[in-house]
């Protein structure tokens, strides 16, 4: 299991996180450890990559992803982060270790920076928002 959180601007845009231990952007988040609640996750990883403690809002997303190449089936869990402001960004205190840089994008210029799954767990995360819903996806995409 994974969990993410979705931080959007005033613009509607997303924010990424540049780590520095792979090419592709993502956003806050990262793998569930054992005996971890996937919301607990969430705090976990915003703490250590961006030096910040916040509850999370509530489930934006499900997503089933299929086994592929030597990772097995998995669920991801993305929350609702809020309203950022430019101010609120400046705030972070990135880790060295794993983030090089983080800012706000619309989602066609996240789709260039993160891989495609991501990218479409992103549109649906957004269509969960605008609709107050709570959206089920299989490999990123909506179902349903």
């Amino acid at each position: 299991m994974a969990a993410g959180v979705l931080f959007r601007d005033e613009r509607d845009r997303v924010l990424l996180v540049e780590p520095t231990y792979k090419p592709n952007w993502e956003i806050p988040g990262g793998a569930v450890e054992e005996d971890e609640a996937p919301w607990e996750t969430v705090r976990r990883e915003l703490c250590e990559e961006i030096g910040w403690d916040r509850t999370v809002g509530r489930l934006l997303l499900a997503d089933y992803v299929c086994p592929q190449d030597s990772r097995p089936e998995g669920v991801v869990f993305l929350f609702d982060g809020g309203v950022l402001s430019e101010s609120d960004v400046a705030e972070m205190v990135l880790h060295p270790g794993e983030i090089r840089s983080a800012g706000f994008y619309t989602l066609d210029e996240a789709a260039e920076k993160v891989k495609p799954l991501l990218a479409d767990r992103l549109a649906a995360a957004f269509d969960a928002v605008r609709e107050g819903t709570t959206v089920l996806c299989e490999q990123g995409r909506r179902i349903g």
